[in-house]
């Protein structure tokens, strides 16, 4: 992240109204319109600390018809707390705050019987700026998956393959036919698109299905990653899957890519 993005980033935090913002986002996508009722300001107003949240690329905009959805990025806290917070940390605060957390989170401690079963569902957006053309990427995506996807089912070593076709897989391979299986694709349009279906670590009663779409900008690529999942969900799989695509795509693929 170079100085003038982490200005970017400063400035949507250094007000109290954008960090709330973006507290509302983490736990669901909001319309514009629904963040304004939130608010005893003008719809104006949001829309202008929304603006800046979207220069800080703290938010991505879809639109859904007349509507426009407003999802969290969290992308750009992440590089901000790897390149500039995490250098300022002490072992001894973090042990503190971990104390101080378990004495509260024992106070509120309920035994209870039994446990309720919950369907539930979230939806991840990312975008990731990378130095390269669309066909670069695209291959990086496809053809050279096995080299910076660093998550594994059984070996270390065990080799990554996405058969680039519709209906194709992309699978774990260990050898004398055994394996594991991470999605199907369910749509393929070369150099533009590709959608999946796959558990992606997660296990039992889910659907789960992501996407990733590439949108040139001169000599750069724009990848826009949308994975959404409902079913019987672990109260952590969510936050996992953030920081997981964050660190495959924001970290491993950008960096590939770009030193190639």
């Amino acid at each position: 992240m170079v100085n003038e993005e982490l200005v970017e980033v400063f400035k949507a935090l250094s007000h109290p109204i954008r960090i709330d913002i973006l507290d509302h986002l983490k736990s669901q996508p909001l319309t514009t319109g629904e963040l304004s009722e939130k608010y005893d300001v003008s719809r104006y107003a949001i829309m202008k600390h929304l603006g800046v949240l979207v220069d800080a690329n703290l938010i991505t905009i879809r639109r859904k018809g007349r509507l426009r959805v407003n999802y969290l990025n969290v992308i750009p806290l992440q590089v901000l707390y790897n390149r500039w917070v995490s250098k300022y940390e002490t072992p001894h605060a973090n042990s503190l705050i971990a104390i101080k957390n378990l004495v509260e989170e024992r106070k509120d401690v309920k035994m209870e019987q039994t446990k309720e079963i919950k369907v539930d569902s979230f939806q991840i957006e990312q975008e990731i700026v990378i130095q390269a053309k669309k066909e670069t990427v695209f291959k990086a995506l496809t053809e050279d998956i096995s080299s910076w996807w660093h998550f594994r089912v059984g070996e270390k070593d065990s080799k990554l393959i996405l058969e680039p076709k519709l209906a194709g897989r992309f699978y774990e391979d260990w050898g004398n036919g055994e394996g594991a299986l991470w999605g199907n694709v369910t749509y393929y349009k070369r150099n533009e698109e590709i959608r999946l279906n796959g558990l992606l670590g997660m296990s039992g009663s889910v659907n789960s299905s992501y996407s990733y779409k590439l949108i040139e900008d001169g000599d750069r690529t724009v990848l826009q990653l949308s994975h959404q999942a409902v079913g019987i969900l672990e109260p952590h799989w969510e936050e996992a899957h953030r920081h997981g695509w964050n660190e495959l795509l924001a970290e491993n693929l950008k960096e590939f890519v770009e030193q190639k």
